[in-house]
């Protein structure tokens, strides 16, 4: 099923041209938003979806999730994460799972600037760890127009996804994953050579797991001690216990490298602010249904069900269109 989501033909034909936005997170670092607009923006809640490791707001599950929304009346804005997308001159650091500083920035932008009333985010994967990571820093005190959090297939557990990603079952997803973790970071490494220096990194040719990866660029760019250090630091299930803003998790069982195990944690069963649901399959944010149309792809389905139950803005266009049709 995951590799089945990924080859997907996905067409959004309801789904409007975006409209490209930067977002300035840190001093010198922007990210890039494809921006899906209703009219009268502050009259309708906002998404803003976030993507995986090695993915783009043009992934297929971005897509769909952006259209769905689009139709229950929602802006979308499909976020990249730092240098993905083809932003990698936006900023000269590099992106890694505990960089939840910028979904915040960008969540208290919509609200601050633009005056979005209702605010909305969802991640898939490491976006899901992203998502719920910034939720529990908020520590009880949440930004008052985010509404609620959505995180699909989250990475959770960094370290745990390493070590199911490197047993010999899982060859073709790390694989993957490492051939274009490499070449993204070769690409990097062009653009600001004084600040990468790949041919002076030793063991960089020779990487051939997600975890040496994070040992040999990730740790030594990003201000870690090791892989082990960073996976500590930037795991959003150290953090779950404070989230205290509505929240849905969606893990399958038989997701092949997001182990199931920490979503059996009490810090998430025990959080009242959180719904685990865990169908027995579903693969890696692939959730494909056995009907057809907008339940296809039923985790995206779930997302906006769960954003508009939370959504004022939405009870009052859900029963405003009712009194229409009444007359």
């Amino acid at each position: 099923m995951t590799i089945a989501a990924n080859f997907w033909p996905r067409p959004v034909p309801r789904l409007p041209r975006g409209v490209a936005r930067s977002f300035a997170t840190e001093p010198g670092t922007q990210v890039l938003g494809q921006c899906h607009w209703q009219q009268n923006p502050r009259e309708h809640p906002t998404l803003v979806v976030l993507h995986g490791l090695e993915g783009s707001c043009e992934s297929g599950y971005m897509r769909g999730t952006g259209e769905k929304a689009w139709i229950a009346g929602f802006n979308v804005v499909r976020l990249n994460q730092r240098n993905c997308g083809g932003t990698e001159k936006l900023s000269p650091t590099l992106y890694h799972s505990g960089l939840s500083c910028d979904i915040r920035a960008v969540v208290l932008e919509l609200a601050e600037r633009d005056g979005l009333p209702e605010i909305f985010a969802a991640g898939y994967s490491m976006g899901g760890n992203l998502v719920l990571k910034m939720a529990g820093e908020m520590d009880g005190s949440p930004v008052a127009e985010l509404r609620a959090v959505v995180a699909i297939a989250p990475a959770l557990d960094l370290a745990a996804c390493a070590d199911a990603l490197s047993k010999p079952r899982n060859f073709i997803y790390e694989h993957h994953f490492v051939t274009r973790l490499k070449r993204h970071m070769r690409h990097k490494a062009s653009l600001f050579t004084d600040l990468y220096p790949l041919h002076a990194v030793p063991g960089f040719p020779k990487i051939s797991t997600v975890r040496e990866f994070d040992d040999v660029i990730t740790a030594r760019y990003c201000g870690f001690a090791d892989a082990s250090d960073y996976y500590a630091r930037s795991s959003a299930s150290r953090v779950v216990a404070e989230i205290h803003v509505p929240t849905l998790i969606i893990a399958a069982k038989d997701d092949p490298f997001v182990p199931f195990g920490p979503f059996q944690n009490p810090a998430i069963l025990g959080n009242r602010w959180i719904t685990l649901m865990a169908p027995e399959h579903g693969g890696h944010c692939a959730f494909i249904s056995q009907e057809d149309g907008p339940e296809r792809f039923w985790a995206e389905a779930r997302i906006v069900e769960f954003c508009k139950s939370n959504s004022e803005l939405a009870r009052i266009s859900a029963t405003f269109a009712d009194k229409l049709e009444v007359k």
